[in-house]
């Protein structure tokens, strides 16, 4: 049984269009940044805390015939130095979005899979562009709600689309979930190699 550790709709539709079926238990886990804590190893951690917190939650259901498979996922953006996660409000996606506006930014998707005997972790990194956005055409994006769920303050898979001339890496860890590498990951986890770590 595999169960997604997260209520992300991007996350459940691509795992659909991946051809897999699931089960969601999303995990409230409180999500601060730990002090000095690099954007990767945060992205990680949360990913595999959340994973970790379901896994436990639903660990009867864990059998020899059919094995509890628990994915975890956290995205954030980072410019400057800065990780961007979910805006807590409109001003603070105004803010996300002028940063972002004219320049390169690198997004980064953890993703854990916890079994009974295993704890698989990865990471994908996407740089992504921006044209120059200006003030008006910020403040219709956020009017129109888009902004207000997303890290970073936007969906590159929506209206802000528009402002995206390119990227460098897997568009599906923009979205927020890298599906070859979930779908590599799930497949160590369910082979019969012993318990091991990845990270990269």
């Amino acid at each position: 049984m595999l169960i997604l550790a997260s209520a992300s709709p991007r996350r459940h539709e691509l795992l659909t269009q991946a051809g897999l079926e699931f089960k969601i238990t999303a995990a409230n886990l409180n999500e601060d940044l730990l002090e000095n804590e690099p954007a990767a190893a945060y992205v990680q951690r949360l990913s595999e805390e959340k994973a970790q917190a379901v896994w436990n939650l639903h660990e009867s259901l864990d059998t020899p015939e059919d094995p509890l498979v628990v994915l975890g996922a956290d995205t954030c953006v980072v410019v400057d130095g800065q990780i961007l996660g979910k805006p807590t409000d409109t001003a603070d996606a105004r803010r996300m979005l002028t940063l972002l506006s004219g320049r390169t930014h690198v997004v980064l998707t953890g993703i854990a899979v916890v079994t009974g005997t295993k704890v698989l972790r990865d990471l994908d990194i996407t740089q992504v562009t921006f044209n120059c956005v200006t003030d008006s055409e910020i403040a219709q994006y956020i009017v129109s709600g888009e902004p207000l769920d997303k890290a970073g303050a936007y969906a590159i898979q929506g209206y802000a689309a528009r402002w995206i001339p390119r990227i460098e890496g897997c568009y599906f860890n923009v979205v927020g979930l890298p599906i070859a590498r979930t779908i590599a990951l799930l497949a160590e986890a369910e082979s019969g190699a012993p318990s091991t770590l990845v990270e990269s």
